[in-house]
């Protein structure tokens, strides 16, 4: 990022007075120039960049993963979260990389064009948006699940799916990454609370509530599955999308206060989101076994359900909000240059 300083001087002519007052301006190469007044669209530090880089990979999501060590059996599935955590790891550090290298950069269609041309930029531009929509209407259909469970299914799904998108809509429009920040610490905290208030809430109780509720009790988990195809298939693609927010992360970066820090923030987010992972599967199935629930929040019983939603609706509005975010704004700057060329 280039910096220089404009002197403004007094009114008349040739004459500078004591009063000049020194502007910052400071060019970016995505985003042009960042004048003070105007958005920052680079004011995100790393400890931010973490959350919003754990926001967009952790959701009501994990509490699938009981459900695929089911499937595929303990040990298997925790490896085969940890080989896919390894390999996204690296993805995403080459993604820090990359951005530093190509400072123009913005998302996934700017490397796109890089490698095939415009064609590429609007086809991956596309794709990107197209997935990132997809995914957005699934946060806001988790929304609806919430609002349903915690008033009993107090009207329609479509209604609350409308009031979602409102929500979403609304808080979506922010201009920067670095107001949206703070909302994506709150979510990462709430979303992990929730969890983890199902997780303790299933190993304190004396059964799972899909399991029978009369005789002796005992948990049936495999340590090594046996699934058909189809059903390993399904079980991995589970683990894969929980790690699918690499596509977000070049956004995320081009918004850093400094982008050399992308490292560390990545460190965290990936040590973290893979600590909730293995330990929620894990705990989770163990209590569980083939009783377990899918998503898990059902298997603490209706009481423990809405009280995780409840915790959980904040996170589960950051979601949608980061998610449509990241998609405008990149429609945005689509727009800009392809309006421009």
């Amino acid at each position: 990022m280039e910096k220089e300083l404009k002197r403004e001087s007094s009114t008349q002519p040739g004459v500078v007075t004591e009063e000049t007052v020194l502007h910052r301006v400071e060019h970016d190469e995505v985003f042009g120039e960042i004048k003070e007044g105007g958005p920052d669209y680079r004011s995100v530090g790393w400890i931010g960049t973490a959350g919003l880089m754990i926001k967009t990979q952790i959701g009501l999501g994990v509490l699938s993963f009981p459900s695929v060590f089911d499937t595929l059996g303990l040990i298997p599935g925790v490896i085969l979260l940890c080989v896919i955590a390894g390999i996204t790891t690296w993805s995403n550090y080459i993604v820090g990389t990359f951005k530093l290298n190509h400072r123009h950069v913005y998302g996934v269609d700017d490397v796109g064009q890089m490698l095939f041309g415009r064609i590429g930029k609007e086809v991956l531009a596309v794709a990107f948006m197209g997935f990132y929509i997809m995914v957005t209407g699934s946060a806001m259909l988790s929304i609806s699940i919430a609002f349903n469970a915690l008033s009993n299914h107090g009207t329609c799904t479509a209604g609350f799916v409308a009031v979602a998108f409102v929500l979403v809509f609304g808080l979506s429009c922010i201009r920067t990454l670095g107001r949206i920040m703070w909302l994506a610490k709150i979510g990462v905290v709430a979303i992990i609370a929730a969890v983890l208030t199902v997780t303790i809430a299933v190993s304190l109780q004396e059964r799972p509530a899909l399991a029978p509720q009369t005789g002796e009790w005992k948990s049936d988990y495999k340590l090594v599955g046996n699934p058909t195809f189809a059903e390993a298939i399904a079980a991995i693609s589970t683990l894969i999308f929980a790690y699918a927010g690499t596509g977000a992360f070049f956004p995320i970066v081009s918004e850093m206060r400094d982008p050399k820090q992308y490292p560390r923030a990545l460190a965290v987010c990936q040590t973290v989101i893979t600590a909730v992972f293995l330990i929620v599967g894990i705990v989770v199935y163990y209590y569980c076994g083939s009783y377990v629930a899918s998503p898990a929040l059902g298997s603490a019983g209706a009481n423990i359900k809405k009280v995780a939603y409840g915790i959980a609706l904040p996170g589960l509005l950051v979601s949608g909000v980061l998610l449509a975010h990241v998609c405008t704004l990149i429609l945005l700057l689509l727009y800009k240059a392809l309006t421009v060329s």
